[in-house]
């Protein structure tokens, strides 16, 4: 019959020894040295792609509700949900402007809204609200370049708006590793 017990000639381990720990700690330093500078970029890209697509949405929101509703859209950030500003970290927010004034009054609904840029990115567009017309134009071609708060160059990327209204987002066309506007000029973080 077999026993479990352990005898007098076998003990039962527990835990590692100092070497083996040693060993492990420096495997896990060396993996740690070669990611984290990789997982960084990683999240920078990912959060300004993510942060891109967000306001390339509402863009799109706000020009095709401005064809759907025959009616001009605003489009601009407000750190109220009400007043147009000039600062693009704000919220940005879209609605109807039935009195051509350029804010949303109380009897002017918001159809949508944005969160505000995150903390680590920054963002710079016009100085001034943006309508779209029942065309689906746009009152001026302008482009919102998102940052990193690095001023990084080769993380920054934009949306182009073209006069038609039209979306298109930067590229890297001449393979320098940063984007450039629709002139054919490189982003800056401003």
């Amino acid at each position: 019959m077999l026993t479990n017990k352990p005898t007098s000639q076998t003990s039962l381990q527990k835990g590692v020894t100092l070497l083996e720990m040693m060993i492990a700690l420096a495997i896990i330093a060396i993996v740690l040295t070669v990611v984290a500078p990789n997982i960084r970029e990683f999240l920078i890209k990912n959060r300004i792609t993510g942060e891109l697509n967000e306001i390339s949405g509402i863009v799109q929101y706000a020009r095709h509700v401005a064809i759907d509703q025959q009616s001009p859209v605003i489009l601009c950030p407000a750190s109220d949900f009400k007043e147009c500003g000039t600062d693009w970290d704000d919220p940005k927010i879209v609605f109807i402007d039935d009195n051509g004034d350029g804010d949303r009054n109380d009897d002017e609904d918001l159809l949508v809204a944005s969160s505000p840029t995150s903390d680590t990115t920054y963002m710079d567009g016009p100085n001034n609200q943006v309508e779209f017309q029942e065309t689906g134009a746009s009152n001026r071609n302008f482009n919102i370049i998102l940052c990193p708060d690095s001023k990084d160059v080769k993380y920054a990327r934009a949306i182009n708006i073209s006069l038609q209204g039209r979306v298109r987002v930067s590229k890297d066309t001449d393979n320098d590793g940063v984007h450039e506007d629709t002139s054919g000029d490189a982003l800056t973080c401003p």
